[in-house]
C-alpha cells in the first residue's frame, strides 16, 4: 500500500433521503477487496443546505463525495472543474476534493450502460431505447446511452420542455456528433408516445415517490428489458408491471454498484471488482 494512502481518507454520500443508501456497504467492500484504507459514511443534508454542507466537508479534509437525489444539479454548480460527461449532463454524482478544489464527474451513465450490456447481457447497439425522465438521473445517463449506438433513443418527461432542452444540449455537444450519426434522438409527448422499444429505462422519480408506472405497457416490445434505476422496495411496482406485461425486469442495483466502482476508481486510482460485489449484494438481499 502506498504511503499516501496510509492515513484513513474519508468519503461521504450526500442526499435527502439517505437512510436507504447502500453506498457505504459497497465502498467498504471495495476497500476490503482492493486493500485501500478509507472510511465512507452517509450524510443527510437539509434540502436548502447542500452548499454549506459541502463547504464544511471540504474544509474538514474529506477527499470525495457521492451525491444523490435531489442535489445532483447543485453539485454541478458547486464544482471548480468538471469532466466532459459532467459538463454534458450538468448534473453530477461524484465529487473529488483536493484541498479547496472540487472536481465533478458523473459516473451514473457509464454504470447504467455497463450493467445493461455486461451484467444483464443486453446489447444496446442498433436497438430502440426509451428513456423516461429528464431530471438529474436522466441527464446523467443520456450521453453514455447515445455513445452505446442504439438505433433510436426516445426521451420522454412529464414536462416536455425539460426533455427538449436536455436533448438539444446533447445534440449540440461536440463529443456526441459521431454518435448522433448512428442514433436518432427524439423527444416525444409522454401521453402520446408512439412505437415500442427493446429497452425501457425509468429514470423518473415515479418509483421514489410511490407513483404509478409513467408509460403505457404498449411501449414494451415482447421480451423487452424494463429497467428501473431505483432498487429495493421502491422499484417493486415497476418490476411487477414489467413482469405482468411479458418484459424482463431489472432494478438499478447493478447500476448502483457499477457507478460506485467508477467513482472509487476516480478517487483511488484502483478499479474494484464490481461484478463480485454485485453478486454478493444480490445474494444477501435474496
Amino acid at each position: 500500500m502506498s504511503s499516501e494512502h496510509a492515513a484513513m481518507d474519508t468519503y461521504f454520500v450526500l442526499g435527502n433521503p439517505i437512510g436507504h443508501s447502500r453506498s457505504p456497504q459497497i465502498h467498504a467492500r471495495f476497500a476490503e477487496l482492493t486493500g485501500e484504507q478509507l472510511d465512507y459514511q452517509r450524510l443527510l443534508v437539509p434540502l436548502d443546505g447542500f452548499a454549506g454542507a459541502l463547504a464544511r466537508l471540504a474544509a474538514s479534509g474529506v477527499r470525495g463525495c457521492n451525491v444523490t437525489v435531489p442535489f445532483k444539479f447543485e453539485a454541478f454548480q458547486a464544482a471548480h472543474s468538471r469532466s466532459d460527461r459532467a459538463q454534458l449532463a450538468q448534473a453530477v454524482n461524484t465529487l473529488k476534493i483536493d484541498g479547496s478544489a472540487i472536481h465533478a464527474d458523473n459516473t451514473d451513465g457509464v454504470g447504467l450502460v455497463h450493467d445493461i450490456q455486461v451484467n444483464a447481457g443486453v446489447a444496446l447497439a442498433g436497438r430502440d431505447v426509451l428513456l423516461v425522465g429528464a431530471g438529474g438521473a436522466g441527464a446523467g445517463v443520456l450521453g453514455p446511452l447515445l455513445l452505446a449506438a442504439p438505433r433510436r433513443l426516445v426521451l420522454v418527461n412529464r414536462t416536455q420542455a425539460k426533455a427538449e432542452a436536455l436533448a438539444a444540449r446533447h445534440r449540440a455537444h461536440a463529443s456526441l456528433q459521431q454518435a448522433l450519426q448512428k442514433t436518432e434522438l427524439q423527444v416525444q409527448d409522454l401521453q402520446g408516445l408512439a412505437g415500442n422499444f427493446d429497452v425501457v429505462i425509468n429514470a423518473s422519480a415515479s418509483s421514489l415517490s410511490g407513483g404509478g408506472v409513467p408509460v403505457a405497457a404498449s411501449a414494451l416490445k415482447p421480451g423487452a428489458l424494463a429497467y428501473d434505476m431505483m432498487y429495493g422496495p421502491a422499484a417493486e411496482g415497476f418490476l411487477a408491471w414489467a413482469r405482468a406485461h411479458g418484459a424482463r425486469p431489472r432494478d438499478g442495483l447493478g447500476m448502483l454498484v457499477e457507478q460506485a466502482a467508477e467513482s472509487f476508481a476516480l478517487w483511488r486510482g484502483v478499479r474494484p471488482p464490481a461484478a463480485q460485489v454485485l453478486q454478493e449484494l444480490r445474494a444477501q438481499l435474496a
